[in-house]
């Protein structure tokens, strides 16, 4: 083999292994979502509202960002879009999940979203060409039952079951899906900062309408606050773009079922939060589909 053929797989090999990496922040600042969440709903904010403050954080954060990297200015038109996208993409999916947290339980919510890489693997295939492997498909398949197990083994609050908690978990799941083609799409041409910032701002103007937003929060709710919107939505949504700069929509998808597994250990630890021994299988096939596919070979 060639010295330069050895070298272009050699920094393949890196900017993959560095994607792994970068999605695997994201899960794990992901994962700290539904923990966070339930103390700010048990300290009387309300979900849509709570919903609403991790937009605007995150929002913040990353025009800041755009604006300290020069990367803010973005034509009018592809600005709208953003925003239109933003009340879908950040307003429906913020407030579907904080409903979820609140009916169904952290553990309950955060593996129901992870629906999402059936509907990632549909759009990436249908939008993108990419090929769909064995491997990937098996991968997929697996985590799925591991998802269907946790949720039909009670969930994860005792003696409640909401069906209302779970469609919007489901929705939620189905709406963060659209959110690999949408930044795939974009991503060439405007920075992750800029892309984010601005479909925040929609989500900030959904998620306004429909719940009272208030500033007489305490010192320690303003602190769960800022976590949710810095490292659930400004961190993670960073690291998340990162990764996709360099492995595909499906590895991607699959890679962030790490964040359900460490999201049911924080409520578990932090708010009693359990499940049925199946429940606990399910989440050990969720990292074993991850295992899968980071030891896949093929190009996609």
């Amino acid at each position: 083999m060639k010295e330069g053929s050895k070298g272009s797989l050699l920094l393949q090999s890196n900017s993959t292994s560095s994607g792994y990496v970068w999605i695997l922040f994201a899960a794990f600042f992901w994962s700290l979502l539904g923990v966070s969440s339930k103390y700010c709903i048990a300290g009387g904010v309300q979900p849509l509202e709570t919903a609403f403050w991790r937009a605007a954080i995150g929002c913040i954060c990353f025009l800041i960002h755009a604006a300290l990297t020069r990367s803010l200015r973005v034509k009018i038109r592809d600005a709208l879009i953003f925003i239109l996208f933003g009340l879908w993409g950040t307003g429906v999916f913020f407030a579907a999940m904080q409903m979820s947290i609140k009916l169904s339980g952290g553990a309950t919510a955060v593996v129901l979203l992870y629906t999402a890489p059936v509907w990632v693997a549909f759009f990436s295939r249908l939008l993108f060409g990419e090929h769909i492997t064995r491997r990937k498909a098996l991968a997929i398949g697996i985590a799925l039952c591991g998802t269907a197990l946790v949720c039909f083994t009670g969930g994860s609050i005792p003696g409640e079951t909401s069906m209302l908690g779970i469609a919007c978990g489901l929705l939620a799941g189905f709406s963060y899906a659209t959110h690999y083609p949408f930044y795939r799409w974009w991503q060439a041409r405007y920075s992750i900062a800029a892309i984010y910032g601005y479909m925040l701002i929609g989500g900030i103007v959904a998620l306004g309408l429909f719940e009272p937003v208030h500033l007489d929060h305490s010192p320690q709710i303003w602190g769960w606050l800022f976590i949710l919107g810095f490292l659930t939505c400004y961190l993670a949504y960073f690291c998340y773009g990162m990764g996709l700069k360099r492995i595909s929509l499906v590895r991607a998808a699959v890679t962030c079922h790490l964040e359900p597994v460490l999201g049911t250990l924080w409520v578990w630890l932090f708010w009693d939060e359990s499940f049925a021994p199946l429940g606990w299988l399910g989440g050990a096939l969720v990292l074993g589909a991850v295992l899968l596919l980071t030891t896949d070979k093929s190009k996609e």
